[in-house]
């Protein structure tokens, strides 16, 4: 179990922002942990297309550089991509991540750094979502209320990431990678990233993210964007459930995610879970209504089925 404090820090680093589209809010706390080490990214409209919105949260481990350079960094990255300009986003979001790693590796305050962080992203363009991501920060969609989700956790047990490490010349003992690190993708973490007879996709742990494409519809109601922290403690079920409840009674997306924070803080630093830092990003969708008319929306009961995200497409290595 890591190290804790006596008591927890509570104060929260809330943001929100907006347009005709989108209603977003985001809030982190450091919790019971002795450091923060995550960090996020929220933009409405990318400095090099404007008519794209960028969202990330950055899981840091071992320290807080690396998820710091990503929150600050990886969308400039993927966007200088000349696939981004080919309209080729998918190749743009995967090649990005891998520009971004190998140049911290070659900064000389980070390539020896032992810190990593675990990534997820949504890029909205054109009215299609691109999600990327790396370890087990999560992305998931709440559409009529039902669970769309948009990421799925890297972890070294996963039997297509057990191959690769095991072909790298890595082990697994309890579920972690050599017995250390409990991802098996990240950013960072270079000291399993050293074995000069693989590529770069092909070390113990890499730094390629899985991709996601989903069409933006009229179900789409909001998408939820966080760290482990509070995975670990709520489902995605749950959180759904959570925050629509809230979004139906008036509550503004960054007090819901205040509110979901305290949720799932554990309220004593010995029960491991609950302990972490936490961060989360909640993106709700207009889409020709008014914030009132989501509000009604997500008061309306969970259907049986719903069909409207159905439409999906998984990018990965294999």
């Amino acid at each position: 179990m890591s190290y804790t404090l006596l008591e927890p820090v509570i104060s929260t680093h809330t943001e929100s922002c907006g347009n005709n589209y989108l209603i977003v809010g985001s809030s982190s706390m450091q919790g019971w942990r002795p450091t923060m080490e995550d960090s996020h990214t929220q933009i409405l409209t990318l400095p090099n297309d404007p008519s794209a919105a960028f969202f990330g949260v950055y899981d840091g481990h071992g320290g807080a550089k690396i998820a710091q350079y990503a929150g600050k960094h990886l969308h400039t990255f993927i966007t200088q991509r000349p696939e981004y300009e080919e309209n080729k986003i998918s190749e743009a979001l995967q090649l990005g991540f891998m520009d971004m790693d190998t140049a911290m590796a070659d900064d000389e305050m980070l390539k020896n750094d032992y810190a990593g962080s675990t990534a997820v992203v949504v890029l909205i363009k054109d009215k299609v979502i691109y999600c990327a991501n790396v370890g087990d920060s999560r992305a998931i969609a709440s559409v009529n209320g039902l669970v769309e989700p948009l990421s799925y956790d890297h972890k070294p047990n996963n039997e297509l990431e057990t191959k690769r490490i095991e072909a790298a010349g890595g082990f697994i003992i309890s579920n972690r990678v050599n017995g250390n690190l409990a991802l098996s993708r990240s950013f960072g973490d270079y000291r399993f990233k050293k074995n000069d007879k693989k590529k770069l996709d092909e070390q113990i742990v890499i730094a390629w993210p899985d991709i996601e494409i989903k069409p933006v519809s009229k179900d789409l109601e909001f998408i939820v964007l966080a760290c482990d922290g509070i995975w670990d403690v709520m489902s995605n079920e749950e959180v759904v459930k959570f925050i629509r409840f809230r979004v139906s009674n008036g509550m503004d997306p960054e007090y819901i995610c205040e509110d979901l924070m305290t949720r799932c803080l554990a309220p004593n630093g010995q029960m491991g879970i609950g302990c972490d830092n936490m961060t989360v990003l909640i993106v709700c969708f207009l889409e020709d209504r008014t914030w009132r008319e989501l509000q009604t929306k997500c008061s309306k009961p969970i259907p049986e089925k719903s069909n409207s995200l159905s439409t999906s497409r998984k990018i990965n290595r294999n």
